[in-house]
């Protein structure tokens, strides 16, 4: 139901944006709280960005101060803007959206399919 695209080979020090879009039968849903996380080889998947449908921001320490997240509530997107890459963000990229439905109370987390960011040294 999401869409990521924009990863890629970047050397360090270079940027990168992040999209992420929904895609299907999403009339019926409200998306909430959208987001990014990220799993290296070897590793956890660990939360990189995320932001409320009202704009509220959190972001992984690691990050601070190079990434940017934000988001379109009318598109149901969410970017992620990378600035001063370093080969530890070297990482497959995951966006998630947390939605509920209109109709009743359910809730549930909707995923992208991983997009490859290598940043070399």
């Amino acid at each position: 139901q999401l869409q990521a695209c924009g990863g890629g080979l970047v050397q360090a020090g270079g940027s990168l944006r992040l999209s992420c879009a929904a895609s299907g039968s999403i009339g019926s849903v409200i998306f909430n709280t959208m987001g990014w996380y990220r799993q290296a080889p070897g590793k956890q998947r660990e939360l990189v960005a995320a932001i409320t449908r009202g704009g509220t921001t959190n972001y992984a320490d690691s990050v601070k101060g190079r990434f940017t997240i934000s988001r379109d509530n009318a598109k149901n997107t969410v970017s992620l803007r990378m600035n001063s890459l370093k080969p530890e963000d070297t990482a497959v990229y995951y966006c998630y959206a947390e939605v509920s439905s209109i109709l009743t109370s359910n809730s549930w987390r909707y995923w992208g399919q991983g997009t490859q960011v290598t940043v070399s040294s």
